[in-house]
């Protein structure tokens, strides 16, 4: 019943910009969250950003560069991804779940989308 769809991603250089987008159907998940985890390749996956009722949080290595947000008449969350560093580069998932818990932690959420890859250039 709940499908999460990407879209958004490529290739940029460095210091360049991307927004991602991340259309829930089936749940509005008003009242639970939305966010955005990554993996790299060789890596784990690691929290990015989230979004709670109007309220979000960032990891460290993102904040003042990336940005989420909300369009609820969509029921489409986005992630502004400004001054891109090679270190970026990952397959992006967004995520959701129907409480507002433990939002940085990945294994939490019980929807997910199919990922979409960002791959930034020296």
């Amino acid at each position: 019943q709940v499908q999460l769809v990407e879209s958004g991603g490529g290739l940029v250089q460095a210091g360049g910009s991307l927004r991602l987008s991340c259309t829930a159907s089936g749940r509005t998940f008003s009242s639970g969250a939305m966010g955005w985890f990554r993996q790299a390749p060789g890596k784990d996956g690691d929290f990015v950003a989230w979004w709670s009722g109007g309220s979000t949080d960032y990891a460290g290595s993102v904040k003042g560069r990336f940005t989420i947000s909300r369009d609820n008449a969509k029921n489409t969350v986005y992630l502004q991804m400004n001054s891109l560093k090679p270190e970026d580069t990952a397959v992006y998932r967004c995520a959701a779940k129907s409480s507002r818990t433990s939002l940085d932690v990945a294994w939490t959420y019980g929807y997910w989308g199919q990922g979409t890859q960002v791959t930034v250039s020296s």
